[in-house]
């Protein structure tokens, strides 16, 4: 018997398969977010979100796809908590200086822990409890990924440009810089064969402090509000941030004080409780 030519039609492979565009889970789980550029790239600090919550969660035989009691949308790293929505579920991340308290329109959260303490103060503020955990958690890549990336000292510095700066750090023509729009895993190994990191991406300082290398933030432009690098110093037992504006200065200033962190509390306040059933 022939097929009819419309059942053909409808098993026809001539359309791609990855044209179908992927669908949410039909199921409840705990959905991560975290900031991407709209042009479809990677930006490795907020990426980092993605990273190290599906790795806590396989240490602990758990996966981000997987079906849960509930329903529930998580932020873990990046300036992201405006994106938030009522009994969000918040780990590690904090506010984002540039946006208008208007734009929170949340009136309950469930916060286990913060970048820093003006992140913690602003939600405060707004009558949510925050217990005092302190911490980005990309400062836990050496706990999670042991032996995964060691130190490998083959520059004097390195310059990584938050993603607003490319442009301007393009113009500069400075040596040695690599691209926040990298693959993660690239963007680590790459600050880790610096002697010390000039950075004006958060994420920049933040890797090369988790591996023990000296960092000095670099102000190339206005556009980042100085909330974020002040929070998360203050988090790590510091004060305010003090910047260069150019590689020179940077290296006549010399590296931050080294930063005070507890990786233990920050992993002991990861909700793994949304996955348990």
């Amino acid at each position: 018997m022939f097929l009819s030519e419309k059942i053909k039609r409808k098993l026809s492979f001539s359309q791609p398969l990855e044209a179908v565009p992927a669908k949410e889970l039909n199921f409840n789980h705990v959905h991560l977010y975290y900031w991407k550029p709209l042009d479809g790239s990677q930006n490795f600090g907020d990426h980092l979100s993605k990273v190290v919550v599906s790795k806590v969660l396989a240490d602990r035989n758990h996966l981000l796809e997987e079906e849960t009691k509930k329903q529930r949308t998580m932020l873990g790293i990046g300036s992201v908590i405006h994106f938030a929505k009522d009994n969000d579920v918040i780990w590690g991340s904090g506010v984002n200086g540039k946006v208008d308290v208007s734009e929170h329109t949340f009136s309950t959260l469930d916060v286990r822990a913060v970048r820093g303490p003006l992140t913690r103060q602003f939600l405060q503020n707004r009558g949510i409890p925050v217990p005092e955990v302190y911490g980005d958690p990309a400062l836990l890549l050496p706990h999670i990924f042991p032996g995964r990336f060691r130190k490998d000292p083959q520059k004097r510095f390195v310059v990584v440009p938050n993603l607003h700066d490319l442009k301007i750090v393009k113009t500069l023509r400075l040596e040695n810089v690599i691209s926040p729009i990298l693959g993660w895993n690239t963007c680590v190994e790459e600050i880790l064969k610096a002697e010390f990191v000039i950075a004006s991406s958060l994420h920049g300082l933040i890797i090369a402090e988790a591996y023990g290398i000296p960092a000095c933030y670099i102000r190339f432009t206005q556009t980042e509000n100085l909330f974020k690098y002040n929070d998360y110093l203050m988090g790590t037992g510091r004060g305010e941030v003090e910047f260069a504006t150019s590689v020179d200065e940077a290296l006549e200033m010399g590296g931050m004080a080294a930063p005070q962190f507890d990786a233990g509390r920050l992993l002991d306040a990861f909700p793994i409780d949304l996955w348990e059933k």
